[in-house]
């Protein structure tokens, strides 16, 4: 009798919770493909490639060390690739050529499954994966003359937040949220979830970590320990001492403003 073998992949990604979520959306875009490693970093990622020999490998883009790109190129032709990211402003001037997958995070399931067919039909053709050398030190190129952390430009504002309810992983786009409150050693994050309906959910993050990836164009820091999404204010009420209260569109909520942060709400 014969056995057909299943195929294989390895994940990269140096958020544990975010590997996780890709292999749960695999398991329900792929049922067949068995995810045989795991890397926290490019470096591994080629450990466990050599080790495994995986069919295909996803990898984010952007990891400490040895970057998901880098890792690639030192890959080569030993398994087809994925790249997920979080910028898709350069992504998909990149990878729009069609020779090179990738997924943008949040990952959503209808690009998944189309990415799924195509490794898919890949396999089913016996094809070797392409030689992708010489695109991959453009993208390299590419990757260097992007602002890094801790330095240089200012960085691209948030664009979602990951939060952990229960055993799921929720990927809140910022401009759903209302407002941020410090909470001890975490941060509730309020924003507007399924219909429109309010949600609330705690991360590990620091307030003051998650203020300077804002937009400051549309968050504003109301109190020490809350910043609110100016989007989502419906009117505002002058208070005694310089001090005003934020009420909020659709939320029962009022959030105080301290007299620190009043000048930002007197011409409101």
């Amino acid at each position: 009798m014969t056995v057909t073998r299943r195929p294989t992949a390895l994940i990269a990604d140096d958020e544990p919770i975010l590997r996780a979520d890709l292999a749960r959306q695999l398991a329900e875009a792929w049922p067949e493909l068995d995810v045989v490693a795991q890397a926290r970093n490019g470096r591994e990622a080629v450990e466990q490639v050599e080790l495994h020999h995986p069919d295909m490998c996803f990898l984010d883009v952007h990891m400490p060390g040895l970057s998901g790109v880098e890792a690639a190129r030192r890959i080569g032709r030993a398994a087809h690739l994925v790249f997920v990211t979080a910028y898709d402003h350069y992504a998909v001037e990149a990878f729009a050529h069609g020779v090179l997958d990738y997924l943008v995070k949040p990952v959503e399931p209808a690009r998944l499954a189309e990415t799924v067919a195509r490794l898919q039909e890949r396999l089913a053709s016996a094809a070797p994966a392409p030689n992708l050398d010489a695109m991959l030190h453009q993208l390299a190129q590419q990757l260097a003359q992007l602002p890094q952390r801790g330095g240089g430009a200012a960085p691209e504002p948030l664009r979602w937040i990951r939060a952990q309810v229960g055993r799921t992983v929720r990927l809140i786009p910022v401009d759903a949220i209302d407002y941020l409150r410090a909470d001890t050693k975490y941060t509730l994050v309020a924003w507007r979830g399924d219909a429109g309906q309010p949600a609330e959910a705690l991360i590990r993050t620091g307030l003051k970590e998650l203020l300077v990836q804002l937009d400051a164009g549309h968050f504003a820091q109301v109190h020490r320990s809350v910043v609110v999404n100016l989007r989502a204010v419906s009117h505002v009420v002058r208070g005694d001492h310089e001090t005003a209260e934020l009420h909020l569109k659709g939320r029962k909520e009022v959030i105080p403003v301290s007299r620190s942060y009043a000048h930002l709400f007197r011409q409101m």
